[in-house]
């Protein structure tokens, strides 16, 4: 059977990350289900240069944010995982507090009462205690927490590259077969 991943992509900046999720998902063989709120598309824009239909198209399937009907909005469809990439304070807040009030949250809610991997890619700098109070609240709900924060100890060359090591990352955590991250490789004495 085909694994499936849901991709929730929010307003926080990094819309690079989602993209990369939903291509290296595609070379993987999985079945993508994409969400993306209406900042998220707003980012996608502004930093990818690309629209709505054009990113959607990126994955198996895409789902409008108010169409809390959809699929992944229930229990009984079975997912590998869910990574929200990027996942801004707002989603975090809303999926911290089991505020269910779109698709993305929803699914989000979903993923969490089933005890399935829920991966956020949180972005802001800095921190406030809000922010901070609804990280641990979602990691106690058994959320993992996954700032998109670069290794430089394998001496990448581009961002590209940098994204890239993030995403393999984040798809080893989800349980994805296939996911090749770089292994630290110690020290040489």
């Amino acid at each position: 059977m085909t694994q499936r991943l849901v991709v929730g992509i929010t307003g926080a900046t990094g819309a690079a990350y989602g993209l990369r999720l939903l291509r290296r998902g595609r070379e993987l063989g999985l079945e993508t289900h994409l969400i993306v709120t209406p900042a998220g598309v707003l980012n996608i824009h502004h930093e990818l240069g690309l629209d709505r239909q054009s990113f959607e198209r990126e994955a198996s399937f895409a789902y409008a944010p108010g169409d809390v009907g959809a699929c992944v909005a229930s229990g009984s469809f079975a997912t590998a995982a869910m990574v929200v990439a990027p996942c801004s304070m707002k989603s975090l807040a809303a999926i911290a507090h089991g505020f269910g009030d779109n698709l993305l949250t929803r699914a989000a809610d979903v993923t969490l009462k089933e005890r399935r991997r829920l991966i956020l890619m949180v972005r802001e700098t800095p921190l406030n205690l809000a922010h901070l109070r609804n990280m641990t609240a979602a990691t106690e709900m058994g959320a993992i927490v996954f700032p998109p924060l670069p290794a430089f100890y394998h001496r990448p060359q581009t961002i590209g590259a940098l994204i890239d090591e993030s995403v393999e990352r984040v798809l080893e955590l989800a349980g994805v077969a296939g996911a090749a991250p770089q292994s630290w490789p110690g020290l040489k004495a």
